[in-house]
């Protein structure tokens, strides 16, 4: 077989229409031409390299909270590891499950889905591009406010659509207003994507920012909401709002999706759901039925635990990742104007301007030229991971996670401000 194989490669490669290409220029396909690998992993990955050279360095770049499962979670998956719930399960999830899921929507949102409005997925992501993948054809546009995930794009673009980014800069606290949505909005948008809390900024919108935006979308019936509210629970400053609970009137237009990753520390239990209207919850689930299939058996289990159980490790939770916001912002007060920010309301990032580094020369005569200069160099002199603000569609920015233990996270913010003092 290996020869065989080896003789196709070698007959393909003396076609003359294949001469001189690359074999994955032939074999991959099209589609690989849109998208780009995370921007946040590859810097977890540079990370990783550098501490297997010995080098010592603390990562600032990864949205996932050091925290552990709270034990009650931890013991239902255990249990369910246990008692045999080990084997497939419906596609779109448990009964049991999505009643949990149904029971938080109506408990903290005050949304009420039906069994067939709820889809639990391998990860919010899973939702969020299943979504993408269900509706959008080519010439269909997607309004991606800027900054944002940085997985938005690519997963339009993978699905045949097409990105319109509306940027929104500090003037209006990173956020999509209404003026900047009805300038963008027109009759081949099919989604408004709306994180909030926002990766990486932090900004929250409020119950009234949402109306506004809600009133442009009902004159524009053919566009659909995507309301990512993953960091819903970690809020300091305001009182969280979602769209479908905002506007009753959209929600046969709203698909609202959360997870347990980021609010219980259950990243690596990869679970999403998504409430929806059921003709799309019902693509999805199609779509899932042909990928995964079902999220783990296991997960969805202490996924009813985390959705059911108390909230109130939160409120430890959330001193301990507000003291760190404060370590983060007095440290970029420190830089002498070389990094400035303002304090972010939610989620556990600091989105800090890095353009006072612009023009700025290193110890070793480079001059900094933009943000990915300036990640560079922290990496470089400080030992300290962030994601440059381009990764974001927000140049001259720096996300700074600081979902990290608190010592490390003093040793970097240090780091960070020396290596700025350094800085001519």
């Amino acid at each position: 077989m290996q020869r065989s194989l080896l003789s196709l490669v070698g007959g393909m490669m003396s076609d003359p229409a294949l001469i001189h290409k690359d074999p994955k220029d032939y074999w991959l396909s099209s589609r690989m031409a849109v998208v780009r690998p995370s921007p946040t992993a590859a810097v977890s990955d540079e990370a990783r390299r550098l501490r297997a050279d010995g080098r010592v360095i603390i990562n600032l770049g990864e949205g996932e909270l050091d925290f552990d499962t709270p034990s009650h979670v931890k013991d239902a998956g255990i249990s369910a590891i246990q008692s045999g719930n080990t084997k497939y399960t419906a596609v779109a999830g448990t009964e049991a499950v999505k009643e949990a899921v149904a029971r938080k929507f109506e408990r903290e949102n005050g949304i009420t889905y039906g069994p067939d409005e709820i889809v639990v997925s391998a990860g919010a992501k899973q939702a969020i591009f299943n979504a993408f993948l269900a509706t959008l054809d080519d010439g269909d546009e997607v309004i991606v406010p800027a900054p944002y995930w940085v997985s938005y794009p690519d997963m339009v673009a993978l699905a045949g659509g097409t990105s319109i980014i509306a940027n929104c800069g500090l003037e209006t606290a990173f956020k999509l207003t209404p003026r900047a949505l009805e300038a963008h909005i027109t009759n081949r948008t099919k989604w408004v994507i709306i994180n909030s809390p926002s990766n990486p900024t932090g900004a929250l919108y409020s119950e009234d920012e949402l109306a506004g935006l809600a009133a442009v979308l009902r004159r524009h019936p053919k566009a659909m909401v995507m309301s990512d509210d993953i960091y819903e629970q970690i809020v300091f400053d305001g009182m969280f709002a979602t769209m479908a609970s905002v506007a009753p009137d959209l929600k046969n237009r709203v698909l609202t999706v959360n997870g347990v990753s980021k609010c219980f520390s259950m990243t690596g239990w990869r679970v999403g759901y998504a409430g929806g209207p059921s003709w799309l919850i019902s693509a999805l689930t199609t779509l899932q039925s042909q990928s995964t299939s079902n999220a783990s058996s296991i997960s969805q289990e202490a996924t009813v635990a985390a959705l059911d159980g108390s909230l109130s490790f939160l409120n430890d939770w959330e001193d301990k990742l507000l003291a760190r916001r404060n370590v983060v912002l007095k440290a970029i007060d420190e830089t002498d104007g070389v990094l400035s920010a303002d304090p972010p309301a939610a989620a556990f990032y600091v989105f800090a301007s890095c353009a006072g580094a612009i023009g700025l020369i290193t110890n070793d005569g480079d001059i900094i030229q933009n943000d990915l200069d300036m990640a560079a160099y922290l990496l470089k002199a400080a030992g300290v991971a962030t994601i440059a603000g381009t990764a974001f569609g927000k140049s001259e920015y720096l996300r700074i996670s600081y979902a990290v233990d608190d010592a490390d996270l003093e040793n970097a913010c240090a780091s960070i401000v020396a290596a700025c003092k350094r800085l001519s």
